[in-house]
């Protein structure tokens, strides 16, 4: 017998719900752990496994075991796999990033917004309700800088973001102390090269080489760094999103949620309502991983005011001609992964 079918409402209240109480969970026989580094403020967060002992010998009566140490791995869940940490969907996650890059000199908020579609949004009384209290003032680079982490690694700048990453790639297998565990195949490199253990000037190396990028926009700074290249760890992608018909603002925040907690590294907003642009923003406050967004349903509902509508060819050339403004370089979604990340 099939269970009953929720209503939109029902749907709805539930996600609220769950948002509203929401709170930091470890997975059982885990707990967070935080590897520093040498930089102030970086604090990784990995989950520690704990292993039950090894039975090696003895009797049935007096059975003889090994302990077996604590294994670290990878842990995207941020605050949401620490049940250390109280939060607040409506007030959003600490603004992790933001002390580096004001360290860094080279942002400056925006006087007023630039995009007339924002202005519109902004002054629509209708969408209080569904917007976000804490609306985070966009910065941009100032003249004559840059501010992407491709630009400091080519200046031979180890920024703090590279090592959280080399800290995070290697999953605390300087913790480990059973060769057992520290075994490793030698494998097939194809030429690719891996070191033992990654270090933050491998990082800048890399990026600086084009053979790996960082998402790291300085309108996130609540996300956790990564990176994505052959020679670190593979990543996942997530797919959310709603339409014109269905989903709401609460569930694709819990569709967040639990995309995080189970290893999203980041997590592409396939959304086309009418809301995408308040959703997005709900999404990015609450989101310690890199959020994508499909620009091109959100520029052709502007040009068209429906998604459903495929541009003329005017329209087209304009999302083709004004990347500054529409936030597209491509439709190819490996594009967006790459280009698009924030």
């Amino acid at each position: 017998m099939s269970a009953t079918k929720l209503t939109r409402r029902e749907q709805r209240a539930r996600a609220q719900h769950f948002i509203d109480t929401l709170e930091g969970t470890a997975f059982p026989n885990s707990k967070r752990i935080y590897i520093t580094g040498t930089h102030p403020g970086v604090r990784v967060p990995m989950r520690e496994i704990q292993l039950s002992p090894t039975l090696i010998g003895g009797s049935k009566e007096q059975p003889q075991y090994e302990e077996n140490e604590a294994i670290p791995v990878y842990d995207t869940s941020g605050p949401y796999g620490d049940p250390q940490i109280a939060i607040n969907v409506q007030q959003g996650l600490a603004k992790l990033r933001q002390p580096w890059i004001d360290a860094r000199g080279d942002t400056e908020e925006l006087t007023v917004r630039s995009s007339d579609y924002t202005k519109a949004r902004l002054a629509d009384d209708g969408l209080d309700e569904l917007r976000f209290s804490g609306v985070l003032t966009p910065k941009r680079a100032k003249a004559g800088r840059r501010v992407t982490q491709l630009h400091y690694a080519r200046q031979g700048i180890i920024t703090p973001e590279m090592e959280f990453i080399a800290i995070r790639e290697n999953m605390g297998r300087e913790r480990i102390r059973s060769e057992v565990l520290r075994h490793q195949h030698p494998g097939m490199s194809f030429g690719a090269r891996l070191p033992e253990n990654i270090t933050a000037e491998f990082v800048r190396d890399e990026v600086a080489a084009g053979r790996a990028i960082i998402p790291a926009n300085i309108n996130h700074p609540e996300s956790e760094p990564m990176i994505i290249g052959r020679n670190f760890l593979v990543k996942v992608n997530a797919n959310i999103g709603n339409s014109a018909v269905t989903s709401s603002i609460e569930e694709e925040v819990e569709k967040l949620v639990w995309s995080t907690r189970w290893g999203a590294d980041t997590v592409m907003d396939l959304s086309t309502g009418r809301y995408i642009h308040e959703t997005r923003e709900w999404i990015l406050r609450n989101s310690r991983c890199r959020s994508v967004q499909c620009r091109s349903t959100r520029r052709w509902r502007r040009l068209t005011g429906s998604p459903k509508i495929l541009p003329g060819k005017r329209s087209a050339t304009r999302c083709w001609n004004r990347p500054s403004k529409v936030w597209i370089t491509s439709l190819s979604m490996r594009a967006y992964c790459c280009a698009m990340c924030r």
